[in-house]
């Protein structure tokens, strides 16, 4: 099991760490991968370095992504046309596609949410006119998940590891984490 996490500068640091930190925790093997360089900037000045180049990464190679969200961070994910055609492909072929926060907009450019439930951080939803919106937490929809914000990183990341590897290895995280929700 093997996930992609694009990271850019402008990213929100609790949703991108979390989800790497839940996922490695879990066993599967997470790859981060900046856009334009392996140092990326987070929107609150933290230095994260990513394991590769969005460019030296293949679709194939993957089980799933997950955009973390974070203002540019978002956007600078949107208008990546490595990202969305990555987006693209994962979906295509019934992979994971994931998104937290105002990341769902590039969710929404790839094409990949029309008649889909989706949520994101307040305020984007005027940015994502094709799904079905919801204000939830966490919304699940087949191999699309997608959540809220920084508050939600933990349920959002447990939800992902219920998707790919069931409920028992969520549960013994959970608990282990001392997650209660």
């Amino acid at each position: 099991m093997k996930i992609l996490i694009p990271l850019a500068d402008g990213l929100e640091e609790i949703e991108a760490i979390t989800n790497i930190d839940v996922l490695r925790r879990a066993g599967i093997k997470v790859i981060t991968a900046g856009l334009n360089d392996l140092e990326v900037t987070g929107a609150h000045d933290i230095v994260i370095k990513a394991d590769r180049l969005i460019d030296e990464v293949r679709a194939e190679e993957f089980d799933g992504i997950i955009l973390p969200g974070g203002m540019p961070g978002s956007t600078n994910l949107r208008d990546n046309d490595k990202v969305i055609k990555l987006v693209q492909k994962l979906n295509t072929d019934g992979k994971l596609v994931a998104a937290i926060c105002a990341a769902p907009i590039a969710l929404e450019k790839a094409g990949v949410i029309r008649n889909r439930k989706a949520t994101s951080y307040p305020g984007f939803d005027r940015e994502m006119v094709s799904c079905d919106y919801l204000e939830e937490r966490v919304v699940v929809d087949g191999n699309l998940i997608t959540g809220r914000g920084p508050g939600v990183a933990l349920e959002f990341a447990i939800t992902v590891v219920q998707y790919l590897l069931g409920e028992e290895k969520a549960a013994e995280l959970k608990e282990g984490m001392l997650a209660n929700f």
